[in-house]
């Protein structure tokens, strides 16, 4: 696998470095030793799949607060998704700060969002299917968000001729910090 550190701390766009044939190709997706050698823990406890009928499918922004915090490896398997994370870490220097990849199921590509970060996707194609391997359970009272269009983060969503999203992601309130 490949890592590439994006510009906020922590955070990875992981590429499976493919190895193709006449088959096909074969792809390593999870290591345990990898990602420790890149100083990630790689304890992952929970899988979860998130199927999106329409393309312009806003979920997000989320995380889980302290002691239940989650990092996140998460993949688009069907169709495709601009993923979006936000460091909420106070005494991070890119706190407030985001970045934006585009996942797709033909380019393989996947983002590791660590602990302290709200995470949150748009999809690109109809029939989009996400996976996410977690760092720790889901635990409902610690579950929180962060408004998807908050001028306090700025994050440039693709446009989308119809923004689907639920009224909790859309009623979060403005970010104070």
């Amino acid at each position: 696998m490949i890592f590439k550190e994006t510009r906020l701390g922590g955070a990875f766009v992981v590429e499976p470095e493919r190895f193709e044939d006449e088959r096909g190709f074969f792809a390593r997706s999870w290591s345990a030793r990898e990602f420790a050698e890149q100083g990630i823990d790689p304890a992952l406890v929970e899988c979860n799949v998130s199927f999106n009928r329409r393309a312009g499918t806003l979920r997000g922004m989320h995380y889980q607060a302290a002691p239940h915090a989650q990092a996140k490896l998460v993949r688009c398997t069907r169709g495709a998704i601009f993923d979006a994370i936000i460091d909420l870490r106070p005494d991070s220097p890119t706190f407030k700060g985001w970045v934006g990849v585009e996942l797709s199921a033909e380019n393989g590509v996947m983002l590791y969002v660590p602990e302290g970060f709200a995470h949150g996707f748009q999809t690109l194609a109809d029939d989009t299917e996400v996976f996410y391997q977690m760092s720790s359970y889901y635990e409902a009272a610690s579950g929180r968000g962060v408004r998807w269009d908050d001028p306090a983060f700025g994050i440039e969503w693709p446009a989308a001729r119809e923004r689907i999203i639920n009224a909790r992601d859309r009623d979060y309130p403005d970010f104070t910090s």
